[in-house]
């Protein structure tokens, strides 16, 4: 099985930024302990500010691999193109937050991704990415 975890901006300031919210582990470090935790499956990791590449990531991995878990970051709510990236491809999507982005600013609330992901799981802190993880297997 292959699965391809797909992070938006900021992600990569994982450990750094607001620890209260987002723990003090880098992805990085949380990616390792992923591959020792499911050993049976072929992982791919990235990572952009950008929201053309993560755009262009999606449609790379999006009919080849059989799971892409995303956590587009702010783009969650802003960008209808990364919506319309994840409804054009085949490979399903499980859209991830660390924090409960309900319990935020009001403007979390709105996602351009869940209503094309096959699941949504937020408010686990890095171990959405765990279950995330689950659903496909």
């Amino acid at each position: 099985m292959k699965i391809s975890i797909i992070n938006g901006p900021n992600l990569n300031l994982l450990g750094k930024r607001e620890p209260e919210i987002y723990g003090s582990l880098t992805f990085e470090e949380y990616f390792e302990e992923l591959k020792k935790k499911f050993p049976t499956i072929e992982f791919n990791y990235y990572q952009s500010n950008i929201e053309g590449e993560l755009i262009d990531k999606i449609q790379e991995f999006g009919f080849t691999y059989d799971g892409i878990i995303l956590n587009a970051g702010a783009y969650t709510h802003t960008s209808v193109g990364i919506g319309d990236a994840v409804k054009g491809i085949t490979t399903p999507v499980v859209e991830v937050h660390i924090s409960n982005t309900f319990s935020r600013e009001s403007f979390r609330h709105q996602s351009y991704i869940s209503g094309n992901a096959k699941g949504v799981v937020l408010g686990f802190g890095l171990k959405s990415y765990d279950l995330a993880i689950q659903s496909f297997l």
